[in-house]
């Protein structure tokens, strides 16, 4: 019977170590991918300033607005998490 429940146990925190892993992953995959859009964006914005020689300025505020936002709340989750664990 013990034997049993020290199976059970071990098999528990195998998949909590999964689930772990795969959600840090998700957020580092998240931070990548915005940082990445980031850096197309500024390349698309230098293209459209050269061509036309302004920028739109409301919208680049807008965009990294909303990703500085993104990457805050992430960063507030992961923390909230840690805390909790703790």
């Amino acid at each position: 019977m013990t034997n049993d429940i020290e199976k059970l146990e071990k098999e528990l925190k195998k998949l909590k170590e999964k689930d772990k892993k795969t959600k840090k992953e998700y957020s580092k995959i998240i931070v990548s991918l915005i940082i990445i859009i980031n850096i197309l964006f500024t390349i698309a914005i230098m293209i459209l300033f050269l061509k036309q020689g302004s920028e739109p300025t409301s919208l680049i505020v807008a965009w990294f607005s909303f990703t500085t936002v993104e990457l805050w709340n992430l960063a507030k989750i992961k923390q909230h998490k840690i805390n909790k664990e703790i």
